[in-house]
């Protein structure tokens, strides 16, 4: 009876620390901490039917990725991108939106951004 006690706890330290291990790594883990701490974060899958999202500034952002043909490849010639919560949108300027679209352009080159409502708006002001 106590060697499947000892078992048991053994089983379950091990069951712990990868739980631990796992939640530490896990990537929204890392979007959260990022966003709070208002840092640049761009995390992508490399497939191109999921949607990546970024966050900056403490905004948090939702980009769309569309497969179309370039000069020699088949690769994300388009990005929608849009907030995930409009309100948190508060004092970004326009250099923001730039410096997340060169972010962008750094992994998707060909890449066209669309900025949905309300920031093509702000964007489109002169």
């Amino acid at each position: 009876m106590v060697w499947l006690l000892r078992l048991l706890l053994v089983f379950l330290f091990i069951f712990v620390i990868f739980r631990l291990i796992k939640f530490l790594l896990k990537p929204t883990r890392k979007l959260e901490a990022a966003r709070k701490h208002k840092r640049f974060l761009l995390l992508d899958n490399e497939e191109v039917i999921k949607n990546f999202q970024l966050t900056y500034n403490g905004v948090l952002f939702t980009g769309e990725k569309y497969l179309g043909a370039t000069k020699n490849t088949i690769d994300v010639v388009s990005i929608s991108l849009w907030p995930d919560q409009t309100s948190s949108l508060h004092g970004m300027t326009k250099e923001d939106f730039y410096f997340i679209e060169e972010k962008i352009h750094e992994r998707y080159p060909v890449a066209q951004i669309n900025w949905k409502s309300p920031i093509h708006e702000f964007l489109q002001q002169k």
